[in-house]
């Protein structure tokens, strides 16, 4: 156990290099290269997170959890078990992608990813948006919605309270013509 201003660090985990916030708890056979993690976070058993990954504070990241670089989150953000993300759009084994090709993907402060959730890079997710265990996300998600589904759809109530979910499209379109002057 290594502690240093109240931030533990198991003695399995590797941790290169990384500014590391008052409060955060790295667990059992993590890696950490040279990335920027907030105060108060948890960072759980198995995780990887590659250098020039930023993370705020309060952000909670479960077991098994591969951040690479580009990704971004913001405070207060959920990450469940085993979600996947990525930073290359076209990845090829026989060629090496400069870094600056590597896509941006933002998650906004209060988000939530649940576990098992793909996310493709090059994405934002709004603020406090929800993404259910096992959704494949490969568009930027509004703020406050909730996503679920392989392509991720955006679950919705009707008039009943009854939960169904439609596409982007189909959810910009409704938005659109309910939020007229």
């Amino acid at each position: 156990m290594k502690t240093n201003n109240n931030i533990y660090v198991d003695p399995s985990a590797i941790v290169e290099g990384a500014s590391i916030g008052d409060g955060t708890k790295i667990w059992h056979f993590t890696h950490i290269m040279e990335a920027e993690i907030g105060k108060d976070c948890t960072v759980g058993q198995g995780c990887f997170i590659q250098d020039g990954v930023k993370i705020g504070d309060n952000c909670k990241i479960q077991n098994n959890v591969s951040l690479y670089k580009g990704v971004i989150l913001e405070d207060d953000v959920f990450i469940g078990p085993s979600a996947v993300f990525t930073n290359v759009r076209k990845p090829r084994a026989d060629s090496v992608v400069a870094t600056s090709a590597y896509a941006k993907t933002i998650i906004r402060r209060g988000a939530t990813i649940g576990a098992n959730a793909t996310i493709v890079c090059g994405i934002e997710i709004g603020a406090d948006a929800m993404i259910g265990a096992g959704t494949v996300v490969t568009k930027s998600v509004p703020p406050g919605v909730t996503v679920v589904g392989n392509p991720a759809g955006i679950l919705i109530k009707d008039n009943h309270g009854t939960p169904f979910v439609v596409s982007f499209e189909q959810y910009f379109v409704k938005k659109k013509h309910f939020n007229r002057p």
